[in-house]
C-alpha cells in the first residue's frame, strides 16, 4: 500500500500513543469552513484553489462545525493530564486532508492560530484517503465527504458525515450525544419496524428484552469514551455523554438500558422521544456534536444550531 504522500507532524504539540489514545480524524471541510475554497475547487479546478490557498495562508479560516467538538476534546486532555501528567489514554486529533501539502500551509497555520492540538496533518491524494485510517488507529472519523463516511465504515470504522453549519462554540464539559438505533445499536429493530409497524418492533422488543442488541457503526467510538469518561467521578467529570432516541421509554426502553449495561457503557442521561422532535432537547444539552442516522433529525438539529453529524 502506498505511504500517504505526505504526513506533517506537528511538532508544536505533545505527541500521543496512537496505540492507547482515542485517535480521531478530521478532514479538512469537517474542522474548518472551506465551503468558498471547495465552490472554488469544484468550479475552477485544483490548480486554481492551490494557487487561492496559497495566496491566502496567512488567513485564518473560520471555525466549521467539529470545531467545538475538537477544542473540547482538548479541554478533556488538559483535565485528564492534570490528574495525571503520564496518562496515555487522551484524545489524538489528526486532520487528513486531499489538499498537496503546499496549498495545505493554509490549513496548518489556521490549526496553529486557533492553538489546536493536532498531532499530525496528512495530506493524501489518493481518491480513497480513507485507506489511510486504519494504519493511524483511528478510532472516529469526520468527513464532509459522504463517499469517503461510507468509505470509513465499510471499514469498520465509527464515522460520520459532518454538514457545514453555523454553530455557536458551546462551553465545556465535552458534550457528545448519541442515537440508538443504527448509531450505538445495530438496526435489527429498525428492521423489524419497516416489515411490521410500531406494534411488531413492539412485540419483538419485547420478545428480545433479554438479549442485548447488536453492535451499531459507532458502539467502537462510544465504549472508548466512556473508558476516559470512567476515570472521572460524574460530578467532575470532564465528558458528559447522551442517549437521546426515537424509542418509547414505556415499551422500547427497557431493552437499550440492559444493552448499555451488558457493555459496561455508562451514559449520563437517556431521553426516549417516543417519536417526539428531538431538536429542543438538544438544544438545551448543546452538545459539541450530535451522531443520528435519521436526516430529519440532522436537520431539526441544525435549525437548532447543533453540530451535527449523520451516520448513514
Amino acid at each position: 500500500m502506498a505511504e500517504p504522500e505526505s504526513t506533517v507532524i506537528n511538532t508544536d504539540v505533545k505527541q500521543k500513543d496512537p496505540s492507547e489514545a482515542l485517535v480521531i480524524a478530521v478532514t479538512t471541510r469537517a474542522i474548518f469552513n472551506l465551503e468558498e475554497e471547495h465552490k472554488l475547487y469544484l468550479e475552477k479546478g485544483k490548480e486554481e484553489y492551490a494557487r487561492h490557498q496559497q495566496a491566502n495562508q496567512d488567513k485564518p479560516l473560520p471555525p466549521g462545525t467539529a470545531f467545538a467538538f475538537i477544542q473540547a476534546a482538548q479541554y478533556v486532555n488538559e483535565k485528564i493530564l492534570e490528574s495525571n501528567p503520564s496518562e496515555k489514554d487522551l484524545f489524538d486529533i489528526l486532520v487528513l486532508s486531499n489538499n498537496s501539502p503546499e496549498s495545505g500551509v493554509r490549513i496548518i497555520n489556521s490549526a496553529k492560530h486557533y492553538g489546536l492540538e493536532i498531532s499530525k496533518f496528512c495530506f493524501v491524494s489518493d481518491e480513497d484517503s480513507t485507506q489511510y485510517l486504519k494504519s493511524h488507529r483511528v478510532k472516529l472519523f469526520l468527513s464532509a465527504d459522504r463517499i469517503d463516511v461510507c468509505n470509513a465504515l465499510r471499514r469498520g470504522i465509527s464515522s460520520a458525515l459532518v454538514f457545514q453549519q453555523e454553530v455557536q462554540a458551546p462551553s465545556t464539559p465535552l458534550r457528545v450525544v448519541f442515537d440508538g438505533d443504527a448509531v450505538l445499536f445495530s438496526n435489527e429493530t429498525d428492521q423489524v419496524f419497516q416489515e411490521q409497524g410500531l406494534e411488531g418492533a413492539v412485540q419483538y422488543e419485547r420478545a428480545m428484552e433479554a438479549v442485548p442488541m447488536g453492535e451499531g457503526p459507532l458502539k467502537a467510538f462510544a465504549m472508548h469514551l466512556g473508558k476516559i469518561r470512567k476515570r472521572f467521578s460524574q460530578e467532575n467529570s470532564p465528558i458528559r455523554t447522551y442517549l437521546v432516541t426515537a424509542r418509547s421509554g414505556r415499551d422500547m426502553g427497557i431493552r437499550a438500558i440492559k444493552t448499555l449495561r451488558d457493555w459496561g457503557l455508562a451514559i449520563d442521561e437517556a431521553f426516549f422521544m417516543d417519536g417526539a422532535p428531538k431538536g429542543p432537547i438538544l438544544a438545551q444539552i448543546q452538545p459539541h456534536i450530535f451522531f443520528d442516522d435519521g436526516l430529519h433529525n440532522i436537520q431539526g438539529a441544525q435549525v437548532m444550531g447543533v453540530p451535527s453529524a449523520w451516520v448513514p
